[in-house]
Order: C-alpha cells, then structure tokens, then sequence
C-alpha cells in the first residue's frame, strides 16, 4: 500500500474524530465530545515507520498550534521522533517541542540526551533548534549543561547558530543569574563577531544580562557602528538604543555651549524668591564667574566616534521599517548638535502616513520634541492638521503638536484651524481644542484679548460641555489681567443658573470670590442663590461656595453676614468630612470668638493673598529626560528594566579606549637568524596538522619558496647572491630524501624564483608619472599678496612615522618683504596632531621658499583647520584625498592571499567597470592606481590581475586592492580594507582615475 493511500484510510478512519476535535466546547461538559481518543490518529501516524506519516502529522500539528489549539497532550508521541533521521521531520519537531517544552518539562527532560546529540548535527538548523528546546526548559538541574551547550553554540561556525546562542543568554541568565560573570564572557566573545546577523541578537542579551559593562563595547563600538546598516532590522533598532546611551557616557554635550548661555540669560526665579533677596555685590560677582567659565571654555570639536554614529545612522531614516526611524530620530535628539538635528523632521512626518499605531507612537516623540526644536517641525505644519477620520487619541496628541508649534507668525492661521475643530461631534475633541486655545493665548500675549473673546462668544454655545471647558479655560486667562476683564467676570457670573457642570459652577465661584471686589453688586447675590442650592451641590462647588462665602465676609460682612453663617451652618452637618472641617476651619477663621487662635488675625491674608496666574504647560514639557520612544517615556514614569538615559560627562573620557589593536602578520622568517631554524620551525607546527613531524615534501618545498622569494624582495642583488649561496649549503647539509624530493621540482622551483624576484626588483621603482598634484592654500588675493601651495609627498615624515608629510610652498607676490612666517594649529579634529615647520624668518618680495610640515589626520579626509601667521592672521585648511593617508607595504603573493582571506563579507567591496582602449594594458592600470592612492605593488601570476598593498598611516590598517581585467574592457576593482570608511572613498578615487 503507498503512503498517500494508507493515510488517505488513516484520515477516513477517523473523520469523526477530526470533526469531534472542531465541535469540541469546553461548556458542554464534553457529552457530545469524544476526548477519550482525541489525536488518536495523529499519534498513529508519528508511531508509523514511514517518514511521509510522520511529515504530514508533524504539518497538521503545527497546523493546530498555529490556530491557537493545545496540543500538549501529543508531546510523548512528538518528542519520541526527534531522533528521526529525516531532516524535515526533525525540524518539526523541534518547532513544537520549543512551544511545549517548559509545559512538559519531566518529559522533555527525559529526551535531553537526544537534545545533547543534536547540538553535533551536520545541519545548522537542527543544532539551533536543539539549543533552542535546550535553552526552553526551565529547569534549575540542567543549567550547566545549558551553558556548556551556549559556549559551545557561541563558536559554531554557523552564524545563525551563534545568533540562537545570543537568544539563549538572557534564557540563562532568568533561570540562574549566579551564572552572570560566566555569561558575560560568552557576550564578550560575541560582540567581536563580525557577522551582521549575530550582532542585534549579542547586543540584546547584553542589555538584559550586564547592561552597566559598557567597557565591553569600547572596541565594538567602530565595528557597530559600521555593521549597522546591515544588520535586520529588529537588531538596529536594539543596537541604536543601545548605542544612544553608550555615546551619553563617552561623548561631550555638543550643545554644551547653547545651553550654557541660555542657562545663564534665562533670568527665572523661585516663586518665593524676590529680588530684593540676592545682593547686588554677589549678583556681579556669579555673572562675572559665569562669563569668565564661557570665555576658558574651549570651542567644540566634535569627537570622530561620535561623528561616524550620527554619519552611519543617518541613511537609516530612509528604513521602510518604523521602528528603525523612530530609533535614529531618538539618537539624533539626544546626540546631535542643533543645527543637524531638522533631518529628522521629515522622516517623522513621513511616518504619520502610517496606521494610528505608527502614528501614536511618532506623534508622542514629536510631541517632546517640539518643546525643544520647535523650529525644525515649522515647515510641516500642514501635516499635523487634523482629518475626521483620526481616533480621538491620535487628534488630540495632533493638537499638541499645533500648540507647541505655534508663534505669532502662524498663530492666526492655527486659531483658524481650532475654530474648524470646536464644531467636531466629539466632546473629548472639543474640550482638547479649546484647552489648546487657552495655552495659545498664555503663551502669545498679542493674540490673548483676541482668544479671550473667542472663548467668551462660546459661552453661548448650546452643547453645555463647550460652554463647561470655555469657562475652565477662560478663568485661567483672567488670572492674567482680572482688572481689565470685570465685563467678562460679569457676564460669568450670570451663568451659574444655565450651566450644571461641577467643575465649570466651580470655576466661575471661584473666579467671583477671588476678584469680588471689581463686582461688588453681584457677588453676594451669587452667594445668595448658591446657599439655596449648597445640599444639591457636588462636593467640589461646596468648597467653592464656602471659600466665597469667607471672602465675602470679610470684604463685605454688612451685606454678607447672615449667608455666610448659614451657609457655614449647611456645611456643618454635610456627609462629606472634607466639607465639615472647612466649614469648622472657616469659622475659627472669620468669626473670631474667645476661642479662637492667633492665626483668627490674618484671615484677610489667608483668604485674599494674590494668587499667582496658572502656567498652562504642556504635559510633555518633562518627558524629555526620558529616551524618546521608551515605555517609561510613554507613561512618563520610569518602567520596570528601563536603563536610565545618563547624562553628558563634563571631561570627555579617553578616546583610546575605542582603538582597535591591528597585530601586523609578521613573516616567521624574519624571528630566526638561519634558514635551518625556519625550516624546524616549519616541521615541529605545520598549519594543517595536529601532531609534530607530519608535514610532507610539498609543504616543505612551498615554505622555502615563500621564505625565498620574501627575502629577494627585502634585499638588493648582493643580498640575493648571499641568499642563494646559503641556499646552496642548506641543501647540501639535507637528507638524502629531502634531495631526491626537491630536484623533482627543481626547474619549477627556479623558473618560479626568477620570475617572482624580476617582479618584486621592481616594486620599490613604482611611482606615479608626472608631477605630484598640487592644491592651493592660500590665494595672493587673499593672502595679500602671500600665495601658499601645498602637495603630498609621499615621502616618511621622519620626526613622526604616524603623520603625513605636506610640501609647502610660499611665494611672495607683493612689493613688500614677508616676516615670520609660522603655522599654528586652532580647530583640529580630536585626535588629529601637528608638527608645524620651522619659521620662516624673512621672505623677500617676489621669492619663494619650501618648508616641510607633519599632520596626523587620524585616517581621517576630515580637514585640518590651521592658522597661518606673518604679519597678519589667515585661516586655511588642509583636506587630504583618502590615497595619501596610505604608506605601502610590501607582501608576497602568498601573504597577499592569506589577508584578503581574513577581509572578506563585509571587509569587502566590489566594483565592475569598463577601461578606456588606452587603459587596458597593465602598466597603464599600475600607473592610475598608485597615482590615486599611495599604494605598492603586490607580485601576481596571473596576466589579468593587478595587485596592490599599503597600509593607513595613523592605524596601520591593512588596504588591499585588485584590479581583475577581463575581455573587452572589461574590469572588477576589490578593494579589502579593515576600515570600510577609508574603503569606500578609496574605491572611488580609484574608478574616478580608472575611468578619466
């Protein structure tokens, strides 16, 4: 019978069950259920011998669990075939024995020598997987063979199995955080992968298992920072987070300065405070101190680290991922100076034509935002204008926006758009715009009256909860100016009998009391009809109507005496404590008795003390000192396991910390002072072997060509004559083996030498044609009459082999003689140096004289901005191309091959490009190439390939460059470098030369 017919009479078998399994409703108590064999037929399947069964059993499990159906009850007949050879099956099992195991831990215990099997599969997904159900049993017994089984994972040469190691740490450290110090070691060992798909995963288990070791990201930090843009999309989002507050620790405030002069032109004082409490001498003496700080206080130069975050986190604005947008956006606010933090802006508007999730979320960072950077949202006003078909949440964050947005440019223009709103259907919506009215009018005085009249117009407004937030609002604006707006106070004051909400009646009493004395005529008939209502009234107008009763007696007790005791009366018997003991404080208070205490005497000062004008603030004002885009910034509350944004450190901490030993690959030949030393060295650690004495003839033969062909290129011909002599008496002092093996090879040897030492001969005699190109750094216009010109002369700058020798060249053009000409550093890069050249003492008119300087750039193109004295002062940079921050270096073929090896993925790039007619022989391309970067000539046996080598000045870090050239023209430029910057512009600098 085939497979597919016997489980087409499995499946008919058992129809029934299928259908009892869908009609299953836990309620019924399961009369109508047959529970009692349910999966009987999937658990027939798994036990069958035929893999197809097992297939389509597997299928149809996974079908359930994706449906939400418990299928727990299956795991003994699952975890049975995890030992199953086809590799299909095992894969599904492993899917379901990840979402059962904590479940059915006795059970997956039992299995965990098979799990143990797995972790040695051939197959990379079967051995993640098994880490993977390893890593989900949650049971304290087996935590060391979880974390031998991570070490393990972590050295795997399967990327995605070290990336499910990176998932199993913070499994790990939940179940056992005893075991923190060794699971720090593995991330330590994970961070310095190269690989984009283990980087977001090591990065999130060392936020969730030692988030405070930042010294284990000092030298990942470059490598981050460069793999970024690769990594998927969920780990840049971790690594960028991750990131912001590693640079708040490293890096200076790049606002420093800003925030400093608005610190101290910011002028505000206590609410207490008066100016009268400070002395004058003392005022003088602090701004003096302050100004004095700004003056010491050194320009900011930003740190090169912290340019290359914002530079390689930049193009991720462009992500089709929202997440990765509001990632960057948060690390551009909290990290980039001001004037680049408006690039932001446009990726975040771009978002709000997302759903209303995406939308939420961008509109409570834009709403932060703009508190700050109110400018950089101006040119996008029109976007935050509000559609009908928004929800309510997503309206009223938008109105947020509009009022932090607004100024008194477009300030008519957003109140126009508020009276649009006030007509909306819903209230929530309404009462927002015309709170937003009221922080408009706080906040621009020259449209206050204007704003003032609006919400009074609404006063007559027949929805009664407009009218109740208008009244809310209206009471705060004239706490402003009360003594130019008794009208209004007036007209109030005849709406208690209209309006019933609690709060507004509130508002309007307390408005009534506070300012009784620009409406003596009303105010106590008000008191009157409120003492008439005071037992129907809510609790928060009784207080109202009690405070106005205190203050009306005591401006007007003639008129006021008898309501204030009855009222006082009421009040004393209400249910509400709060209200009886105001009623009993007011009393003491007002009507002073025998009884009454000291504070009976300043009962005016109490109640009639001027109360200062409410400030109507955004609810986003604070939130900022939380990361954008946090839990905690949402709530604004600090969240469970949210790590703190730190502040800026005052003193920048030491930038070498980030800097990545390059061990340079040094020759073995050149450790040993004979040639029979090298070649025991050779047999006793052969590369391929594990045991001594095991390397052959043919090893032996290659290390003595390679040795020999490195020693021709590092000596002249009388080095070389001495060579092959030496050569000549090793081999006569060889076994007679060895002999016979070597002159089996001895004319491909020798042709091999010759050809390797004519190429290598001519390595140090390369040199770009013509003259070196010169760059202008100083115009005679300019510099009156002094013209400076500077070039690259590709020579070693002898004081300090770490910088790059400039030739410069001063021509005076004028009539007058120039005097102490010397250069001095003022704005250089941090890191960047600068040997300046002796000073010309004396420059007679219409000479010329040659002076020599040394500029580390830091492998850096950024430009070193100096000062140029003589008579006068000239500021002029000086900007290096990336082929001159280079020195060459000389490597055999071999040596060639095995450092390009190493500098694959992502330490490589590729370019295709079609060569002129002109071009397309190899001295033509040696010469392009070593004209644009400073670079030697690697031997090559090959006619269509041209090699080169050379090493960054500053660093030492390895460039390695290929120009492949094929038929008609056409040529692949591969450049391996370890600085994928410096790779980059190299590799256009070389196709610009290539192509012209």
């Amino acid at each position: 019978m085939s497979a597919s017919s016997a489980f087409n009479e499995e499946k008919m078998g058992s129809s029934s069950v299928g259908e009892a399994e869908y009609a299953y409703d836990p309620v019924s108590g399961k009369i109508f259920s047959s529970d009692y064999n349910r999966h009987d037929d999937l658990k027939e399947m798994l036990d069958s011998n035929k893999d197809s069964l097992k297939l389509e059993a597997m299928k149809r499990i996974v079908a359930m669990i994706a449906r939400g159906k418990n299928a727990s009850d299956l795991f003994p007949a699952v975890v049975k075939n995890v030992a199953c050879k086809n590799i299909e099956v095992k894969k599904l099992v492993y899917v379901y024995l990840v979402r059962y195991a904590e479940e059915q831990q006795d059970l997956a215990l039992l299995s965990i020598s098979t799990f143990q099997r797995g972790l040695k599969d051939p197959n990379q997904l079967i051995r993640a997987s098994a880490l993977r159900v390893l890593s989900s049993i949650r049971v304290t017994i087996i935590v060391p063979i979880m974390m031998l089984a991570i070490k393990e994972a972590a050295s795997d040469m399967s990327p995605y199995v070290r990336k499910t190691a990176a998932h199993a740490i913070p499994k790990l450290y939940s179940l056992d955080p005893e075991q923190k110090d060794q699971l720090i070691e593995v991330i330590e060992k994970l961070l310095a992968d190269k690989t984009t798909l283990v980087a977001g995963s090591v990065v999130m288990a060392f936020e969730e298992v030692c988030p405070e070791r930042i010294d284990l990201i000092h030298k990942n930090y470059r490598k981050l920072c460069n793999l970024l843009i690769d990594v998927e999309e969920w780990g840049q989002v971790v690594i960028i987070n991750m990131l912001t507050r590693y640079a708040r620790t490293q890096f200076l405030n790049p606002n420093l300065n800003e925030s400093l002069l608005e610190d101290g032109g910011s002028g505000d004082k206590t609410f207490y405070g008066s100016d009268e409490d400070e002395d004058d001498d003392e005022k003088e003496n602090k701004e003096k101190a302050e100004a004095a700080a700004l003056a010491k206080r050194k320009p900011y130069v930003m740190d090169p680290d912290h340019r290359l975050l914002l530079r390689n986190t930049k193009p991720l604005l462009q992500s089709r991922n929202a997440a990765v947008v509001m990632a960057v956006a948060q690390l551009y606010f909290h990290l980039a100076p001001k004037a680049e933090v408006g690039v932001i802006a446009k990726a975040l508007v771009r978002l709000l034509r997302s759903h209303s999730e995406v939308q939420f979320v961008v509109l409570q960072n834009v709403a932060t935002m703009t508190i700050r950077r109110r400018g950089m949202f101006e040119p996008y006003l029109k976007s935050f204008y509000i559609r009908s078909t928004d929800p309510t949440l997503i309206k009223i964050l938008k109105l947020e926006v509009l009022t932090n947005l607004a100024n008194e440019t477009n300030i008519s223009t957003i109140l126009r758009e508020f009276q649009t709103y006030i007509k909306s259907m819903d209230k929530d919506f309404v009462a927002a715009t015309i709170q937003a009215i009221g922080r408009c009018a706080t906040n621009i005085g020259e449209v206050r009256d204007t704003c003032l009249n609006g919400l009074v117009q609404l006063l007559s407004n027949r929805d009664e909860l407009v009218v109740a937030e208008s009244v809310v609002v209206i009471k705060k604006l004239l706490q402003m100016q009360p003594e130019k707006h008794s009208d209004i106070i007036k007209h109030m004051a005849k709406l208690t009998d209209n309006i019933q909400v609690p709060m507004a009646r509130a508002s309007i009493l307390w408005l009534i009391g506070e300012y009784c004395e620009h409406v003596p005529k009303i105010a106590p008939d008000v008191l009157r009809k409120m003492a008439k209502s005071f037992t129907y009234e809510e609790d928060i107008v009784k207080l109202q109507i009690l405070n106005l009763a205190a203050k009306l007696y005591l401006t007007n007790s003639k008129q006021t005496k008898l309501l204030t005791q009855y009222v006082l009366n009421l009040a004393k018997y209400d249910q509400n404590y709060d209200i009886r003991d105001r009623a009993r404080f007011i009393r003491q208070l007002i009507v002073p008795t025998e009884k009454s205490g000291a504070l009976s005497k300043y009962a005016k000062k109490l109640f009639l003390a001027l109360k200062p004008a409410p400030v109507l603030e955004s609810p986003f004002k604070d939130r900022d000192h939380f990361q954008l885009g946090s839990l905690s910034h949402l709530l604004n509350a600090k969240a469970g396991g949210y790590q703190e944004l730190p502040d800026w450190p005052e003193a920048a901490p030491d930038p070498s910390v980030r800097n990545v030993e390059v061990k340079e690959s040094v020759p073995e030949w050149t450790k040993c002072s004979s040639r029979e030393k090298r070649k025991e060295k050779k047999v006793e650690k052969p590369f391929y072997s594990d045991s001594e004495g095991e390397s052959g003839p043919t090893e032996s033969a290659d290390s003595e060509t390679n040795s020999a062909s490195a020693s021709d290129s590092a000596s002249d011909s009388e080095q070389s004559r001495s060579s092959s002599e030496s050569e000549e008496s090793d081999e006569g002092s060889e076994s007679e083996e060895e002999k016979e093996n070597k002159n089996k090879k001895k004319v491909v040897k020798k042709a091999v030498k010759e050809s390797e030492r004519c190429r290598i001969s001519l390595l140090p005699t390369i040199t770009p044609s013509g003259t070196l190109k010169s760059y202008e750094l100083l115009h005679r216009i300019t510099g009156e009459g002094l013209s400076v010109e500077y070039c690259f002369g590709r020579q070693p700058f002898s004081p300090d082999a770490n910088m790059v020798a400039v030739q410069l060249q001063f021509t005076n053009n004028s009539t007058s003689e120039t005097k102490n000409l010397h250069m001095k550093d003022v704005k250089l890069q941090s890191g960047m140096r600068v040997k300046e050249f002796p000073e010309i003492e004396l420059l007679p008119a219409g000479d010329t004289a040659s002076a020599v300087m040394g500029i580390d750039f830091c492998d850096s193109t950024q430009a070193a901005n100096l000062q140029l004295t003589s008579t006068r002062k000239f500021f002029v940079s000086i900007q290096p191309p990336v082929g001159e921050l280079m020195r060459p270096v000389f490597l055999t073929e071999n040596e060639f091959k095995r450092e390009q090896g190493q500098l694959m993925g992502m330490n490589e790039l590729t370019e295709k490009l079609i060569l002129d007619a002109k071009y397309r022989n190899e001295h033509a391309i040696v010469q392009r190439v070593t004209t644009a970067a400073h670079l030697s000539r690697v031997p090559c046996g090959s006619d269509n390939e041209c090699r080169f080598a050379g090493r960054t000045v500053t660093s030492g870090s390895l460039v390695l460059v290929t120009v492949a050239t094929g038929e008609e023209g056409v040529a692949q430029l591969t450049v391996n470098c370890e600085k994928m910057v410096i790779g980059t512009m190299l590799v256009k600098d070389i196709l610009l030369a290539l192509t012209q």
